[in-house]
């Protein structure tokens, strides 16, 4: 298996422990990897009255920074934009927000979910 793939793969694994940690933590997800233009928000989800739309971050290691740190000024614009099209697309006026879900991959997965974590 090739890097790229072994880097997709560790992507999947973490949206899927992502998923069911909301789940788990009382949220309904609505939507998988939605995409707009070229850019793509990893889970929406929705609490009460919030969306809330997730960018999950995982790596097998720490070597190189926290997951989270990984998540660039531009990216988080794409997200911003991604999200405002969804918004538009459901007519959504409720509150939304913006949280980062950092997995690292051992033993024992270590999930730490930042809310409002850009905007």
């Amino acid at each position: 298996m090739t890097r790229k793939n072994d880097h997709i793969k560790v992507g999947k694994e973490g949206e899927k422990l992502a998923a069911d940690y909301l789940l788990e933590k009382g949220f309904e997800v609505i939507e998988k990897n939605y995409r707009y233009r070229r850019f793509e928000i990893d889970i929406i989800a929705k609490k009460e009255s919030t969306i809330v739309f997730v960018e999950v971050k995982t790596r097998s290691g720490n070597y190189f920074g926290e997951p989270e740190e990984t998540v660039a000024e531009k990216q988080a614009a794409q997200i911003i934009e991604a999200a405002e099209n969804y918004i538009f697309e459901n007519d959504w006026n409720g509150e939304i927000r913006f949280d980062i879900i950092s997995i690292l991959k051992r033993k024992e997965n270590q999930i730490t979910h930042f809310e409002d974590a850009f905007y």
